[in-house]
């Protein structure tokens, strides 16, 4: 019998495996040294260290960054755009720049195809999908020659109304795979996003083409190591809704792949959520390279229809992550005489100077090492020694320009990036009408417990939580999650206009549709279930809400759009400060979201203490410029009910936890670290 359910994520620095024991409800945690030349490497090696016997995995779920550092490093394949002529401009042209329009410094997005990679296709379609034009066949066969013998990657096809009738798109695919054969990528607009907006549309195709081959190809490889080692459990790749897919189908839809990694954490966040009964929490993950953040609210997490990434949209389900340049490997550098961090990272290789890799400059880890801050000999669990003397020279490269001593320069670094990872906090929260008091601020990554108290602190956020193997956090999210495809539908109506047995007859479509797909996954009739929405905006608004449904059929009950328009209303309020119930709304796309359940694993109560006394050593770190006699724990040594006080620093093989003064540590019933100032322990 097959005994764990595995997970792996793939950061800048370190690749994370959780393993879960499905004979004895036990989690284990690991981290590999993530290998940039070829990543599948550090999987294999990460999973090898923490499965005996790789045969015995039953489950396999990976988050990978393959398609999103192709995108942001520009190093995807060559794409030719075929687009209908006479539009062809579109993509070019895109839209400008609503908030940026009094910004002198604005510079438009660089798409990812110059103009001369774009070709005119005869052949149109009108608003309802009727053909106008017969599609030039002849055109087609003739730019999939150019593609052959120029040397594209990928083409991406997208013509206009496609979304309403893909039957040119699908005859294009067909032609091009006549020309290219049938194992070369043809990334079609309406099967990357079928929604209105010619732009938005044509750029996930774009996009989807430009990442594909990458992602595909990576998968391809990783599942040959696996097969190679005896696993049998299908490979499963988390997608950027929250769901999980089979890699086959991930490999058919890689646009879906984009934000894969960083979505583990907040879907930790929502189990976390669950288990413990806090409805609000803001996810912090702080790795080698980045700091995301991502937002639970009332238990669920914060998603969107549409993603921009470098100032590129994309139509898709998306969790809402922000993401600034601030991780563990972030260099600091000076500009006109003031001290910056990041978002350049020393990365994996040379890494921190710290690391005795041959990195020279001055990063985060490095100053906290200074600081006292990490251990130096059980850095991940003891897989790195770090050198202090080196980083207090890399420190000095900058500090003495600035007549710093390394101390001072070290408490400015790390004064600097929480500044900027408090900032990026503010934008998902205060900028959208969120106070981020009202929510516990949850820290993982293998840097986010270092930094976490520091940034509630700043925010005013009363309570910080560090969950069980925090370095591995996202990879435990991945654990969390079910299956999920998302269907859509452009359905556009005013309230007045919507013949709503019409609706509901078009949303049963979708929901067996989606209840369909779910058989290719593997998932069993009685554990496949669809959940219904709509976006809705006022009438001549140009942006919408998703407004629930509570079923497929709900749009032919009595009084539904009295209701729709209340339930609209609710969440305008909610989300702008006011409404206007009663107006005029308009119906834009409709919506569905199929889900298998992949099975609820148990949080296990972690073990009471049986005495208030735990191991531990006193050593001297710098707080506020002035060192402080420090409690010294590794987390293995704490037990649920234990409680002290900062300044500590509990140590453990993922992630690196520090408690300033004048803040308390509870260790609660699922061994998390729940971190409060004095004032509200008093309270």
């Amino acid at each position: 019998m097959t005994r764990y359910r595995v997970s792996m994520d793939i950061g800048g620095t370190f690749t994370d495996i959780v393993a879960y024991d499905q004979q004895n409800g036990s989690y284990t945690a690991a981290k590999a040294s993530t290998t940039p030349g070829n990543l599948s490497v550090g999987v294999i090696a990460g999973l090898e260290s923490i499965v005996p016997d790789l045969s015995d995995i039953d489950f396999l779920v990976h988050g990978t960054t393959q398609g999103l550092n192709a995108f942001l490093e520009r190093r995807g394949v060559p794409v030719l755009l075929l687009a209908t002529a006479g539009i062809e401009d579109t993509y070019h042209i895109a839209r400008g720049p609503r908030t940026e329009l009094y910004n002198a410094q604005y510079r438009k997005p660089k798409p990812l195809t110059e103009r001369k990679d774009v070709v005119g296709i005869g052949g149109r379609l009108d608003d309802q999908g009727r053909e106008i034009r017969a599609l030039d066949e002849v055109g087609l066969r003739r730019a999939g020659r150019r593609a052959a013998e120029e040397g594209y990657g990928a083409v991406a096809v997208a013509f206009l109304f496609s979304y309403k009738n893909p039957a040119h798109e699908l005859r294009a695919r067909e032609i091009l795979f006549e020309e290219l054969g049938d194992d070369f990528t043809v990334s079609l607009s309406h099967e990357a996003a079928k929604e209105w907006r010619e732009y938005e549309r044509t750029s996930s195709a774009v996009v989807e083409a430009y990442t594909g081959p990458v992602v595909r190809n990576y998968l391809y490889d990783l599942e040959q190591k696996l097969d190679q080692r005896g696993v049998e459990a299908p490979l499963h790749i988390m997608q950027s809704s929250g769901g999980v897919l089979t890699a086959e189908s991930a490999r058919k839809r890689p646009l879906q792949t984009l934000l894969s990694g960083p979505v583990g954490g907040a879907m930790g966040g929502v189990e976390l959520s669950e288990v413990s009964g806090r409805a609000n929490l803001i996810g912090v993950d702080m790795g080698g390279t980045s700091f995301d953040v991502s937002l639970v609210v009332d238990g669920k997490p914060d998603v969107a229809t549409e993603a921009v990434l470098e100032g590129l949209p994309m139509l898709m389900s998306v969790v809402n992550i922000h993401t600034v340049g601030a991780g563990g490997g972030s260099v600091a550098w000076l500009e006109a005489g003031g001290l910056r961090v990041g978002p350049r990272s020393a990365g994996a290789n040379p890494g921190p100077a710290c690391y005795g890799r041959g990195g020279t400059e001055p990063t985060v880890t490095d100053a906290n090492l200074v600081l006292g801050r990490v251990d130096p000999g059980w850095f991940a669990g003891g897989q790195v020694s770090l050198d202090r003397s080196a980083a207090l020279q890399a420190l000095r490269t900058v500090g003495d320009q600035l007549g710093l001593d390394p101390i001072a320069m070290a408490e400015g670094i790390c004064d600097v990036a929480n500044s900027q990872m408090a900032q990026a906090i503010r934008t998902i929260t205060i900028s959208r009408g969120i106070e981020p008091r009202d929510f516990s601020l949850v820290a993982f990554g293998g840097a986010g417990p270092m930094h976490a108290v520091f940034l509630a602190k700043e925010l005013g956020i009363p309570e910080t939580v560090v969950p069980r193997f925090p370095g591995a956090f996202s990879a435990w999210g991945m654990l969390q999650t079910n299956i999920r495809k998302d269907f859509s539908e452009p359905y556009f109506f005013l309230d007045q206009d919507i013949d709503v047995a019409d609706m509901a007859g078009v949303l049963r479509d979708m929901e067996l549709e989606g209840l369909e797909s779910l058989v290719s996954e593997g998932v069993p009739p009685e554990s496949r279930r669809t959940v219904a929405s709509v976006d809705v905006r006022y009438e001549s608004q140009e942006f919408t809400l998703n407004v629930p449904l509570l079923s497929a059929e709900e749009p032919a009950s009595e009084n539904f759009l009295e209701d729709l328009g209340v339930r609209f209303s609710v969440m305008y309020m909610e989300r702008y400060g006011h409404s206007n119930l009663g107006a005029p709304i308009e119906v834009v796309t409709l919506r569905t979201q199929a889900e298998g359940d992949l099975g609820n694993l148990v949080a296990p109560r972690f073990e009471m203490a049986q005495s208030t006394e735990f191991k531990h050593e006193i050593r001297s770190v710098v707080f506020d410029h002035a060192n402080h006699q420090t409690i010294i724990v590794r987390r293995h040594d704490l037990a649920a009910g234990h409680v002290f006080s900062g300044p500590a620093i509990i140590v453990e093989e993922t992630a690196t936890t520090v408690v300033p003064p004048g803040f308390n540590v509870v260790v609660d019933e699922f061994g998390s670290l729940v971190i409060r100032n004095d004032d509200a322990l008093e309270n």
